[in-house]
């Protein structure tokens, strides 16, 4: 029997999966425009290549469960940050701090390399479902702060995250670009508490 090397089979397989999609991730942030070889993924994993089949039958197949991936994961972090947040005013910020700094960490790079070599409904689905996901709390603590027009508000301050977004991208220092943001958004915060 092969060794494991967590506590129970399915961990093991679990943590294997894991670092293959992670290896995956970090060959695609370093190569936006070419989607890696199964066996270049198993090389940055630790892995030998027989091990990255045993996950994926293809490399469409990595793409697709990169796909499943990286789109939830943005959601959920945003949303924990927003829920870790407390006031309303302090939820925008965070929804505005945690999409930043996921673009500098690279996040946004993926996903946009994964649309790019990846194209199909898969991707669109997954796209929408993330940025829908992204509009309910963000709406809600808008809500809470009794403004007039919230669906009209959140578009703007997802303006200003698309261009900080642009900015950092485009080499930007992102805890300046971050700093900033939040500088340009905090007035209008504190005056609608």
């Amino acid at each position: 029997m092969p060794r494991i090397s967590a506590p129970t089979v399915a961990e093991h397989r679990a943590a294997k999966y894991r670092a293959l999609l992670d290896a995956a991730r970090a060959l695609l942030a370093e190569e936006p425009g070419t989607a890696p070889s199964l066996a270049a993924v198993a090389g940055r994993a630790g892995l030998a290549r027989s091990s990255a089949y045993e996950y994926f039958k293809s490399r469409q197949d990595l793409l697709d469960a990169l796909i499943q991936d990286v789109f939830p994961r943005w959601s959920n972090r945003v949303t924990d940050a927003m829920t870790a947040a407390g006031t309303p005013d302090a939820q925008v910020l965070a929804y505005v701090d945690t999409n930043l700094e996921l673009v500098a960490e690279g996040e946004h790079a993926v996903a946009r390399a994964l649309a790019a070599i990846a194209p199909g409904q898969q991707i669109d689905d997954s796209n929408r479902a993330m940025h829908q996901q992204l509009s309910h709390p963000l709406l809600d603590a808008l809500r809470e702060m009794n403004l007039p027009d919230p669906a009209t508000t959140a578009e703007l301050i997802n303006a200003i995250v698309y261009s900080a977004s642009s900015l950092i991208e485009a080499g930007g220092d992102p805890a300046h670009v971050r700093s900033r943001a939040s500088e340009l958004l905090t007035p209008f915060l504190r005056e609608t508490r």
